[in-house]
């Protein structure tokens, strides 16, 4: 049976490309993509068009897209923004396969073009579309440019097994020059720009069954359909590939939000944190870490445990290593008994053998003495990995120990990876292109340790079915009421769905709270309600542990310095039960713009911000994400009977996240914010209880 062939094998691997707008002159962008196709040996057809011209070189160049012998299977356009959408249209009429749009002046620069990319869409009809303003991509597996970007003047292209996906055609092109520089090759190099129809989700889901690409490197702006995301990254994971991503605009997490703890803690870049531990992805935390993490991914054993050996000729640079070892957490045994002695039997004057870093000093600094120790080390029950330190005397003789680290690493089951101590970048070059992953700092190497590790011990991620969500019943809806609920209300609200809140009585006046408070045993928590002013602790709006005779008195006192405080009047006063001996947690949403609700996890109280000790998943929060969210926190042990303290009721906590997350969705749009701050967990048996709370509903 012969095997479908989509738009996007026509895209990647296409029998025939149409160049509109091709020039002879391979110093402008017109006439680059002919001379990529010519200089990576293209051997299919090639169409040229452009009405200026009967021929360029030794090719005939046709007037128009309507005038070619066939249709492509991809159509590489170079008119500009005011001809792209007729151009386009005269494509799709012909039936060609896709279009690589590299105009800009669409969606990214305001309304005016996001109509214009629209009506491009609308031209496109079925033909599948890249771009508009993209770089294009390469296939360098198969030797296909399909690009005019400067970046690839030039090029030396190395293959290899990592798939970059980028979102901004600027840095796919300066990825590629760092590569190149490092010795790191690419299966494929695919820049979506506008995404106006094909996106990165496509090419996840491409390269998910590319039998060239053993990892998928993501830059990340933004994600225009995050289902479509999630479906295409776990069909990657179960493929056996390795994502790691890194998402440019950390600094959102930054934006404050006055109407709850949440909106300041629950950024966007948290929420795509959540993703991406839900999916697996791996996070690249810096720039570098980008071409680091999938380098070693790509060609580096599993990483087995977190124990690492540093063998080298100079104290400096293992020094480096392993205090950069120490701060991403993995240790450094000092070498067994059986492996020390076979290291001392080398007998290297002044060496330190037996000890880790194993340090051989310039007078060891000979070819036999590290293989040997390389190859005791990779017997070693010990260790989970290998660095190998080459100093400055590599400048000079850079086989005495690139020829037992390239060999130690191609026989080992366990990593095996160097750092180049000296400025040496065609040293580093060389044995990555061995297949050894090197590094030019120490961090980059325990950043590559660290990914294998993460890509060896994380689940495999499935995709979530959706829960079954209770109706939005008339109950519910009389709570609903458009702009802020006060506390009174929101815990209604929270009640409902199944969130366990305090005791408590609303009360109209200062005497009718002093009534309320007789029905409790014991001291009461008295509180102003408003839905003007959420953070109530801030305006003297509470009081805690108050005789019930004192309730009326207090209620006054308090109305007096809220007004003051705030310029507002008080709706009534909220009587509540005092609750003690818990653990007080936060638990609120935050609804992202781009990923949906996001339900964050944390230490509690008024001291929620300043300690920021807070943990995100995105909803539905299944119950395994809820206690994984309680193992993240800092604060964890104290609901695991830290220092004697009693263990809390931590089925109950996950009950309440799962409750408070299915709220989140059967509200959908409607709500904004939501926030339990306190809650309460209590000791074990007893439950989870809600203190206070913030809803914020949308207006229609």
């Amino acid at each position: 049976m012969t095997a479908t062939v989509t738009p996007l094998d026509r895209l990647m691997k296409p029998r025939s490309v149409a160049i509109i707008g091709a020039s002879a002159d391979i110093d402008k962008l017109t006439g680059r993509p002919l001379a990529y196709l010519e200089k990576l040996g293209y051997r299919d057809k090639i169409y040229l068009v452009n009405p200026r011209y009967r021929t360029i070189g030794d090719r005939p160049c046709y007037p128009d897209a309507t005038s070619l012998p066939e249709a492509p299977d991809v159509a590489i356009v170079l008119v500009g923004a005011s001809r792209v959408i007729e151009t386009i249209g005269q494509l799709r009429a012909i039936g060609a396969g896709t279009a690589i749009v590299l105009a800009s002046g669409f969606g990214e620069s305001g309304e005016e073009g996001q109509r214009q990319q629209r009506a491009l869409k609308e031209a496109a009809g079925p033909m599948r579309l890249l771009g508009p303003n993209t770089i294009g991509l390469i296939n360098i597996t198969d030797g296909i440019a399909l690009s005019a970007s400067a970046a690839l003047v030039g090029a030396d292209f190395v293959a290899g097994s990592i798939a970059l996906i980028s979102q901004s055609g600027g840095i796919l092109g300066s990825l590629l020059s760092r590569a190149q520089a490092q010795g790191i090759g690419f299966s494929k190099l695919i820049a979506t720009g506008n995404e106006c129809d094909l996106g990165v989700a496509d090419f996840i889901g491409y390269c998910a069954n590319d039998a060239a690409t053993k990892v998928i490197a993501l830059y990340l702006e933004g994600l225009r359909d995050p289902a479509h995301f999630e479906r295409a990254v776990i069909a990657a994971r179960h493929a056996g590939k390795p994502v790691v991503a890194f998402k440019v605009g950390r600094s959102e997490s930054g934006a404050q939000s006055a109407a709850s703890h949440t909106g300041a803690l629950a950024g966007s870049d948290a929420a795509y944190d959540a993703l991406f531990k839900r999916l697996g992805i791996i996070r690249a935390e810096r720039y570098s870490d980008l071409l680091d993490m999938p380098m070693a991914l790509s060609c580096a054993p599993a990483l087995a445990g977190r124990r690492l050996a540093v063998v080298t000729s100079t104290g400096g640079a293992a020094s480096l290593l392993a205090d950069a070892a120490g701060v991403a957490g993995f240790a450094m045994p000092a070498p067994d008994a059986a492996t020390a002695a076979r290291l001392k039997a080398l007998d290297i004057a002044g060496a330190t053998l037996d000890r880790n870093p194993i340090d051989v000093t310039l007078a060891g600094v000979k070819s036999d003495y590290f293989r040997t120790i390389i190859d005791s080390l990779i017997d070693s029950p010990s260790y989970d990995a290998i660095a190998v330190v080459l100093g400055s005397s590599a400048l000079n003789n850079p086989e005495t120990v690139g020829r037992p680290l390239r060999e130690g690493a191609a026989r080992s089951a366990k990593p095996v990876m160097g750092f180049v101590s000296p400025d040496a970048p065609d040293l580093v070059r060389r044995l990555n292109m061995a297949g050894v992953p090197t590094f030019a700092s120490p961090e980059g190497c325990l950043v590559a340790l660290d990914a294998l590790w993460r890509s060896a011990q994380g689940s495999l991620p499935e995709a979530m079915a959706a829960p079954a969500l209770p109706a939005v019943g008339a109950d519910i809806q009389a709570l609903l009421r458009p702009g802020p609920l006060n506390e009174a209300e929101s815990k209604a609200l929270f009640a409902t769905f199944g969130v366990p809140v305090t005791r408590e009585v609303a009360a109209p006046t200062a005497e009718a709270a002093e009534t309320a408070a007789t029905g409790f045993a014991g001291n009461v928590v008295v509180k102003v309600l408003s839905r003007d002013v959420l953070h109530k602790s801030e305006a003297g709006g509470v009081a805690v542990n108050v005789a019930p005779g004192d309730v009326a008195d207090t209620c006054a006192k308090m109305a007096t310095t809220f007004t003051q405080a705030t310029g507002k009047s008080p709706e009534g006063f909220l009587v509540q039960e005092l609750v003690a001996g818990g653990v007080e947690l936060i638990l609120g949403l935050k609804r992202d713009p781009q990923l949906g609700p996001a339900i964050l996890l944390g230490a509690g109280g008024i001291a929620a911000e300043l300690f920021k000790d807070t943990t995100l998943r995105l909803a539905p929060v299944s119950p395994g994400e809820a206690r994984a969210m309680i193992d993240e926190l800092k604060s964890a042990p104290l609901l695991k009977g830290y220092r004697g303290r009693p263990v809390a009721d931590q089925a109950a906590l996950v009950d309440a996240i799962v409750a408070f997350s299915t709220m989140a969705l059967a509200l959908g749009d409607r709500l904004v914010e939501a926030e339990i701050n306190p809650l309460f967990v209590l000791p074990e048996g007893r439950g989870v209880v809600a203190a206070d709370g913030v809803v914020i509903i949308a207006t229609p």
